[in-house]
This record gives C-alpha cells, structure tokens and sequence, in this order.
C-alpha cells in the first residue's frame, strides 16, 4: 500500500510538473492532456485517474499553493508584522519560482491572478478581525477601496518581480512591501 501511494504522488508531482513546464512554453488555451501526458511520462489514463480535465489539474496546483501560502501566513501568527509576512510570502515564492512564474508571468494564468487576488484580500482583511471587540463592525465602504487597491497592488508587485526575473532579494521586497502595507494598513487599522 505504502508503495502504491508513493507511485501516485509521483505520478501526481509528475503532471503538475508537465503543466507549469508547459505553461512557461505556450498559453494554457493551447495545452492538450495528450501534451501532459508526454511530458510527465505517463498514461492519458493515469491523468484522468487522478484529474477530471486539464483545468482540474491547474485548479488543484493552484489550490495546493494558495493553501500552503495560508498555512504559512496562519503559522507567522498575529505578532508577525508586515515585513516579516511579506518576508515569508518572498521566501516561498522564490522557493517555488518555476510555478509562481508560470502563473504570473505567462498569458494564461488570469485565473490564477484572480485567486491570488483573492487570497491577498482575505490575509488583508485579517486586520478586521484582529481588532478588538466592537471596535469596528466591519469594512466601511473606504476600508474596502483600501484593502481592494493594495490587494491588486501586492498582486502586480508580485507580478512585476517575476516578470523582470526577481530583480531584488526576498528580504529587500519584504522591506518596501510591509512598509507600504504598514503605512497604509496602520492608518486604517491601528493595533491599539
């Protein structure tokens, strides 16, 4: 049994693998199961086994990711500031640089910049509910635009370091990207 699920997660590590490869090279659009297929080494068969279609497989790819980028940031805890947030978020983006480049970097990964969107407002708006009771029932329709705008902001930041290559160090991105949070964040949402 043990070996057989060791068969799997390589077979499954494999296509994921096959797809980010494939999508540096074309658009999504233009992938076929059958280019999965040769490029993980595996049987069309096999991919259907494990994913309903190509779209699927990228869903569960992104899921994984942005669960383990929630997992992260859940782990930091409240005490953790902003730059030692954004430090974590550079870090595992550097250490899964082939997949976030994809995703970001290629023309078909509009699906995913929308989950990552969505994953970046949901941490923002973390802020809400870190507040002490009664102290605010909830975004106002400003706070909203706030947490909105520096969403989108951090997203083509990201978008923008991989794109030119990771021009700057984990540590220095973290450093201008939690004081613009802070700045912005702080003014809106203060820790008293």
């Amino acid at each position: 049994m043990s070996k057989m699920d060791r068969r799997i997660r390589k077979s499954q590590e494999a296509m994921k693998t096959a797809v980010i490869e494939l999508m540096i090279e074309k658009n999504f659009d233009q992938i076929t199961i059958q280019d999965i297929s040769d490029r993980a080494d595996v049987s069309r068969r096999t991919i259907y086994l494990h994913y309903t279609d190509k779209f699927d497989l990228l869903d569960k790819l992104i899921e994984e990711h942005i669960d383990e980028l929630r997992e992260l940031c859940d782990s930091a805890g409240n005490d953790a500031d902003y730059m030692e947030a954004v430090l974590l978020w550079f870090k595992y983006f550097e250490s899964h640089y082939l997949f976030f480049s994809a995703m970001l970097a290629s023309k078909g990964g509009s699906f995913f910049r929308n989950r990552f969107l969505e994953f970046f407002l949901q941490e923002l708006k973390k802020k809400e509910n870190d507040m002490p009771e009664g102290s605010n029932q909830g975004l106002t329709d400003g706070e909203d635009v706030d947490i909105q705008f520096l969403g989108a902001a951090i997203v083509g930041v990201m978008e923008w370091w991989f794109k030119n290559g990771k021009p700057h160090a984990p540590s220095f991105m973290a450093q201008r990207l939690g004081s613009l949070l802070e700045r912005n964040l702080e003014a809106d949402f203060p820790l008293t």
